[in-house]
């Protein structure tokens, strides 16, 4: 049977499990249907797991685990963000536009907020882009180049 989830359901609904799973130990999918559904998301087993899936969620030890976060969820690793998340950098003026996979702008951007990145201004976050502002043209492309690069690309 066909999902019936439109982009913008699922984008909400990608959104909502980052939410979850950065603020509470889920430890099996039923738990974080049972989160979802009190926030008025419902999903089916099925839509929830390709969602992880697309999401990189994995489980371990603890539960699932978001790839771009490590112990501290307000404390997120950059290279692992990256490596996790970053497709593409592309320096626009003083201006990176960074594509990830759906629901990976978020967590890219909670990275970068927190690397205390000198040449960053601030980011902006969609569902699968990031915007990053840098005060100056030459501060853009040097810092593109080093998130590729970290990336592993």
């Amino acid at each position: 049977m066909p999902s019936s989830s439109t982009p913008t359901d699922r984008t909400a609904r990608h959104r909502a499990i980052v939410n979850t799973l950065g603020r509470h130990a889920i430890h099996s999918q039923a738990d974080l249907q049972d989160r979802l559904a009190a926030r008025g998301i419902a999903v089916n087993q099925a839509t929830l797991s390709r969602d992880l899936r697309a999401l990189g969620v994995r489980k371990g030890g603890g539960g699932y685990e978001l790839p771009a976060t490590t112990e501290s969820a307000s404390s997120p690793n950059l290279g692992l963000a990256l490596r996790s998340w970053l497709r593409t950098a592309t320096a626009a003026e003083n201006l990176i536009v960074m594509h990830t996979p759906a629901g990976g702008a978020q967590p890219l951007a909670l990275a970068l907020d927190h690397a205390d990145l000198p040449q960053l201004v601030g980011t902006i976050a969609g569902d699968d882009t990031v915007l990053a502002i840098c005060p100056t043209k030459a501060m853009a492309r040097t810092l593109a180049r080093q998130l590729t690069r970290e990336a592993g690309q």
